[in-house]
């Protein structure tokens, strides 16, 4: 195809010629429209590790990034109020979907255009070649991203397999445009063409909302799994070392409520994101990512040892809206450290008691601060994390921060059981990782409502039919480790959630009993006695189990109640969910008539 006159300007003759050499007309003709509607200065095509470096300069020269005193690190900051995903600025293109914020195609379409036009005047565009998922796996997406922050095409170089030379003839890719725009936070938005499998942000460079191949992709993916029967999960995949050998777990948590901290615990493939396929009917599962993208907030040496060694260490670490100090270094609140006097940070430069134009106080890093590191960086990676066969997976964690009701870990009757009454009926307080009101409890089903792409209905449906179409199952466990009693104080150290995986290992392998109770299946007391000691040497007393575990019935039928009430509103949902969660409230109603509001685990 021809280009346009305008980009034969812009770009190199060796890239120019780098890019003709692919043979792909499609990836010409998009690049062709970007370039024309978004009027960089110039374009750069990102296609091997010494462009990966040329990124990595720019990043400094333009001042998105700074270099800290470790090698190898660098910090970025976002605009105030850019520090979080965009929930309402965040739209679905076509039909009216549940708990989606939807708008008309052709709307949305000649908005966010409309916005993108011009908006690179004066900048660089770099356009990034990746691969969601290894190179030979049953799936694996290639995806093009263009930006005008080398920040976001440098952390899209740390978390995602460059893949340029994948691109040879007409295959198909998701696309990705972003732009900073004029950084006016009333004019962000972030638009998912599905049909087209095309995702367009401007005025935003929170990672979150600028880097598509993150959650922006996982609506397109989600989208292709319901139409394609397999799964596309916001979920962690995690190694537990067995008795005789490893158990692969999936682990789906809201942001902030667990999930990386729970991946440092065993053998890390992936602490975000999964794909999950039934390969001979077994579920095996693949990381589409090559790195980590966490909360640090609150990650100290003792609790994340692991974690802390990769943010202390030299090496590529981009950290981002944590406190930079005079000296070079880094704080961030949690850390263990004295908090500074004084520093710079996403409010620009900072000191105690600063307060923004509202009179609040500004924290010296922000709640929802970051950092991004190349996934073997972690010394607990898993030999596995890029394997084309991808894992068997043995179990599934569906976890939540509740301070009220549920138990530390439960397991579910059965796959149908597991996926309705603890993915599909997920409750947990919303964290840092959304720009709103922090800790209020929000309907939250797989941790994946944000990202929901299609009918919630079709997307359980599938979900179900996923499992019966397995020949083994994977046990379904619930969890939180956010119980609190009436005091308000948590009931469970950080380092319990070991215990928790340990009996699910042990569950997995047969060798721990459990009680049955009308929510599913505890612990028996004499196993996490034992389990205790083996994995942290500590007591474990019955007052500190029966605290932990008595099932509080009343509030588990309030909850129960509240999903139902909530799926009874929504047309097309299959007759499984609304079947369950009666049968739930049932069995639940008969323990409140025979035991009252609470029943003790050493009554059942």
């Amino acid at each position: 195809m021809k280009f346009s006159s305008a980009i034969y300007k812009k770009i190199s003759s060796a890239k120019l010629d780098s890019l003709l050499r692919l043979n792909n007309d499609s990836l010409l003709s998009f690049l062709d429209e970007m370039v024309s509607i978004c009027e960089p200065e110039t374009v750069y095509i990102v296609e091997n590790k010494d462009d990966a470096e040329y990124v990595k300069r720019k990043a400094i020269d333009t001042g998105e990034e700074i270099p800290l005193k470790v090698e190898g690190h660098t910090i970025h900051f976002d605009p105030p109020q850019d520090q979080a995903r965009a929930r309402d600025d965040t739209f679905i293109l076509g039909e009216k979907i549940p708990f989606v914020n939807t708008k008309p195609k052709e709307e949305g379409l000649e908005e966010v255009l409309s916005l993108l036009r011009g908006s690179m005047n004066g900048r660089e565009m770099f356009v990034g070649f990746y691969s969601l998922g290894p190179s030979g796996s049953p799936r694996r997406f290639l995806a093009v991203q263009i930006s005008d922050s080398p920040y976001v095409i440098h952390s899209e170089n740390i978390l995602y397999r460059m893949s340029f030379s994948d691109f040879k003839g007409n295959i198909p890719f998701f696309k990705f445009v972003h732009s900073k725009g004029e950084l006016d936070i009333k004019k962000r938005r972030i638009v998912v063409d599905i049909e087209n499998e095309i995702v367009y942000s401007v005025n935003t460079t929170y990672a979150g909302n600028s880097i598509g191949l993150k959650k922006l992709a996982l609506r397109l993916t989600l989208n292709r799994a319901i139409k394609e029967g397999w799964l596309s999960e916001h979920m962690a995949i995690i190694g537990l070392s067995g008795k005789d050998r490893d158990h692969y777990i999936t682990a789906s948590f809201p942001s902030g409520s667990g999930k990386t901290s729970t991946s440092m615990i065993g053998k890390l493939i992936s602490d975000d994101l999964a794909i999950i396929l039934n390969i001979n009917g077994e579920m095996r599962s693949w990381n589409p990512e090559i790195g980590v993208f966490g909360i640090i907030h609150g990650v100290n040496q003792t609790d994340d040892p692991i974690i802390w060694d990769v943010l202390n260490s030299p090496g590529e670490v981009i950290f981002s809206n944590v406190l930079m100090k005079d000296d070079g270094t880094v704080y961030w609140q949690g850390n263990g450290e004295k908090e500074p006097d004084k520093g710079i940070n996403f409010a620009g430069n900072w000191w105690k008691g600063k307060t923004d134009k509202n009179g609040n106080i500004i924290p010296p890093s922000h709640p929802n601060a970051r950092f991004t590191a190349p996934i073997t960086s972690f010394k607990n990676v898993d030999l596995n994390y890029d394997n084309p066969k991808g894992v068997v997976v043995e179990g599934i964690i569906f976890g939540v921060k509740d301070f009220t009701t549920l138990v530390p870990i439960a397991e579910a009757f059965n796959w149908e059981h597991g996926v309705i009454t603890m993915g599909a009926s997920m409750e947990s307080a919303r964290t840092s990782a959304v720009v709103g009101k922090t800790d209020e409890m929000e309907f939250n089903p797989m941790a994946i409502i944000d990202f929901m792409s299609i009918h919630i209905g079709k997307y359980l449906e599938n979900y179900l039919a996923f499992g019966k179409s397995l020949k083994n199952p994977p046990k379904i466990f619930g969890a939180n480790y956010f119980l609190k009693n009436e005091k308000g104080v948590f009931l469970n150290s950080k380092d319990d959630k070991k215990v928790w995986l340990s009996w699910i290992t042990k569950r997995i392998e047969e060798k721990s009993d459990a009680i049955e109770t009308p929510v599913g299946l505890i612990p028996v007391y004499s196993d996490l006695r034992e389990i205790f000691v083996e994995v942290l040497g500590k007591e474990y007393t019955k007052k500190d189990y029966e605290t932990q575990f008595s099932i509080r019935l009343t509030k588990y039928k309030e909850k129960f109640e509240r999903i139902r009430g909530i799926y009874s509103k929504v047309d097309g949902m299959p007759d499984e969910v609304n079947k369950a969660l009666d049968e739930q409230i049932e069995r639940i109603n008969k323990y409140i008539k025979k035991y009252g509001d609470v029943v003790s685990p050493f009554n059942l």
